[in-house]
């Protein structure tokens, strides 16, 4: 794992390089390390339920978002700085 100087024009970089490389940021400093080999990890079944959970809130966020009049609505509900998608995406979250 290389770490790279505070004044590096890469330390502006964030995110992978194809399934290569990975920049991070922890702070200040720019970190990058080999993409994760996920293939062998088994989700556990609590973590495959919050998943789907998730997916069906992205689903129903997605759906606020591409009416016209339910995104009118919700953007009554938004406080600054929120947009309509995440405040729909954590309502749902809420309900359970």
């Amino acid at each position: 794992m290389a770490q790279l100087e505070e004044n590096s024009i890469i330390n502006q970089i964030r995110g992978q390089i194809g399934k290569q490389l990975v920049f991070k940021r922890y702070g200040k400093k720019t970190v990058v390390s080999k993409y994760p080999d996920m293939s062998n990890v088994k989700p556990s079944k609590l973590q495959k339920k919050k998943r789907s959970r998730f997916a069906e809130a992205v689903m129903y966020a997605q759906l606020i978002n591409n009416d016209a009049v339910l995104k009118e609505e919700y953007r009554k509900k938004v406080k600054k700085g929120q947009t309509v998608y995440h405040y729909a995406i954590k309502e749902f979250l809420k309900e359970q």
